[in-house]
């Protein structure tokens, strides 16, 4: 069973521990860079950006996890959490800066403010590999469902080659992997589906 750490800085950490817990991690909060290279895994959960940005620098975290990441260390950020893992952003606060490892460029919210979040269904292809051009070897031509919950959330303004395009909403790309990284513009830790994180899961374990 992996232990997956959750950074623990701001956002929606324990909704992040229980949907690993039920996906077959051990799940862990995590906050010193001591506790996270003990983990097998790590996840970047929603929350803001900006502060997550400011919270990791004050706890001289930036560096390493960039590092970390760059090393191939399985991460997975979840709304502001895909930000925190893109190489690019779009409408950034003046000087932030990110992990990066996904060569993408992210836009800050995207979708609109706090007042215009929103839910509904999103394509996913968690099984197969989407070149990013729109060929799909997965679940299909369409994917499958999902229920996502958007709040404040950025989207994918352009990935890159060796991207895949795991998710869209109205050709809007909402979830990518890159490597052993993955990231969604949605919560999933928010929903009783745990498919995303089960995901991970398998990517920490390298059977995916």
């Amino acid at each position: 069973m992996p232990v997956i750490g959750v950074l623990a800085l701001q956002g929606d950490v324990r909704e992040h521990m229980r949907a690993l817990g039920e996906a077959g991690a051990t799940a862990t909060p995590v906050r010193r860079l001591a506790e996270i290279e003990a983990v097998d895994g790590l996840v970047i959960p929603g929350g803001e950006s900006t502060t997550l940005w400011k919270l990791a620098t004050a706890f001289e975290l930036m560096d390493p996890l960039r590092k970390l990441i760059a090393s191939g260390m399985p991460a997975f950020g979840s709304c502001a959490g895909l930000i925190m893992l893109a190489d690019r952003l779009v409408d950034g606060a003046e000087g932030q800066q990110t992990f990066g490892g996904i060569d993408m460029t992210a836009r800050r919210n995207a979708f609109g403010r706090q007042v215009d979040s929103f839910e509904r269904e999103v394509t996913l292809r968690l099984n197969g590999e989407d070149s990013g051009d729109g060929q799909d070897s997965g679940d299909g031509e369409h994917g499958t469902p999902f229920h996502a919950v958007f709040i404040r959330a950025p989207w994918v303004e352009r990935a890159g080659a060796e991207v895949t395009v795991l998710g869209e909403d109205n050709g809007r790309i909402v979830a990518v992997r890159q490597g052993s990284l993955l990231a969604t513009a949605f919560h999933p830790e928010l929903t009783p589906d745990t498919r995303i994180h089960e995901f991970f899961v398998k990517m920490v374990k390298g059977t995916s």
